[in-house]
């Protein structure tokens, strides 16, 4: 009976200790996970702490409130740094780093300037109003007209005229012309017409061919919609309901300048210096007097940015319209004023004016003696003795924006750790 008895006490005492272990080990995972649970809620923390220092600073910076960098908030027993960079190339980088009993997280966000894009395929685009060129005159680049093109300047690639009917007249073209007809020029490279068109005393080095159909038109590539969103961008920053005169050092935008109901003025100065900080819309009439210079803020970076009027823009001799100094930034002038008066056009270039796009709806741009544009787009041009509109290729894809006064956008938003 004592073997019995020693037995049973023995097995009960192996139960006990294997269910002592299962007890344990059923203990520990359960501290563990409850362990891994509390980190994981922890981690959890940190990570909403840090979306939430994103957050404030886009408000901040959305609504111009003030901060600094780096800042810290205190939220919910724990903390969040943010750091923001410089504006370069109109972006911004946005560090937030969330810390809940030392479980850290980090967001990392690129919150740019919104951009437009518009895209500039020639020196020239010119609508139904033609071209006329000046002696002396030159387009260093291609031209494409829905008009003729008439007069004695020269064309330093390509040119097409579009619609039966239209010609080219007295003008050098050093490589190749697609015209209806085309009177007395020279041609480069190969001279294209239209069949029932002309080839009277053209000269072509590349030969002629006669294609039969019509060389359809193109529209100019700015929609009105886009220049719409352009002033809503200019008034979202202002509006100032009586005319502005800048004179020496000055900086400006985004702002809208009168109303379409009571239409106010822009006079840049002269000799004055105008610094662009966002999109400038002015119901009336601009004029940049001699000698001044308007240019872009540099944190516009690559962007171009606009100046628009619904009345007439008269840049006089020696103005300087740049951009913020870095490659494929512009300054665009755009009028949809409709005037077609070489005595008073939409757009006046004085002599010896430089850089800039400029752009008519439906208007003239009058380019002066001495002249120089980066490109032009208007429903008709004349360019007059020696000014010169010298293309660059980045305008084939140029984007736009309000400036870093205007709208903004989130870009990317990741964790990074």
């Amino acid at each position: 009976m004592s073997e019995r008895g020693f037995a049973a006490l023995f097995i009960t005492l192996l139960v006990l200790l294997i269910m002592s272990g299962i007890a344990i080990s059923l203990a520990t995972i359960t501290l563990g996970q409850e362990r891994v649970s509390r980190n994981i809620t922890k981690s959890t923390q940190s990570y909403y702490l840090a979306e939430a220092g994103i957050e404030d600073i886009i408000l901040r910076l959305s609504k111009n409130m003030k901060w600094s960098s780096p800042y810290n908030i205190n939220l919910a027993g724990g903390q969040t740094a943010i750091t923001t960079s410089d504006i370069i190339g109109g972006s911004r980088t946005i560090t937030s780093t969330g810390n809940f009993f030392n479980r850290v997280r980090k967001i990392q966000v690129v919150y740019k300037i919104s951009a437009q894009g518009a895209s500039f395929y020639y020196g020239a685009q010119v609508g139904d109003g033609g071209m006329t060129m000046g002696n002396g005159s030159a387009v260093q680049g291609n031209v494409f007209s829905n008009g003729s093109v008439t007069g004695g300047g020269r064309i330093a690639n390509n040119i097409t005229v579009a619609h039966n009917g239209n010609k080219i007249e007295g003008v050098t073209v050093d490589d190749n012309a697609t015209v209806h007809t085309c009177k007395n020029s020279t041609i480069g490279g190969t001279l294209t017409y239209v069949s029932g068109g002309s080839a009277q005393d053209c000269n072509a080095g590349g030969g002629t061919v006669v294609q039969p159909n019509e060389i359809p038109p193109e529209n100019l590539p700015i929609p009105l919609s886009q220049i719409n969103d352009w002033k809503s961008n200019a008034a979202a920053g202002g509006i100032i309901n009586n005319d502005v005169s800048y004179s020496g050092i000055a900086a400006a935008g985004p702002i809208q300048i009168g109303a379409p109901s009571s239409p106010k003025n822009l006079t840049v100065e002269n000799k004055a210096a105008l610094t662009i900080k966002g999109t400038i819309y002015v119901t009336g009439n601009i004029i940049f007097e001699n000698n001044a210079t308007v240019q872009l803020d540099g944190s516009y970076g690559s962007f171009s940015g606009v100046i628009i009027a619904d009345g007439k823009i008269t840049t006089n001799n020696g103005v300087a319209l740049n951009g913020s100094g870095q490659v494929g930034s512009y300054i665009l002038v755009l009028s949809t004023n409709n005037s077609l008066d070489p005595n008073s056009p939409a757009i006046y270039v004085g002599n010896n004016a430089v850089g800039a796009i400029y752009y008519t709806t439906s208007g003239l741009i009058y380019l002066k003696n001495n002249m120089l544009a980066r490109e032009i787009t208007g429903y008709k041009v004349q360019i007059e003795n020696n000014a010169v509109i010298q293309y660059e290729s980045g305008l084939q894809s140029a984007t736009f924006s309000s400036g870093p006064g205007g709208s903004w956008e989130v870009a990317s938003w990741k964790e990074i750790e």
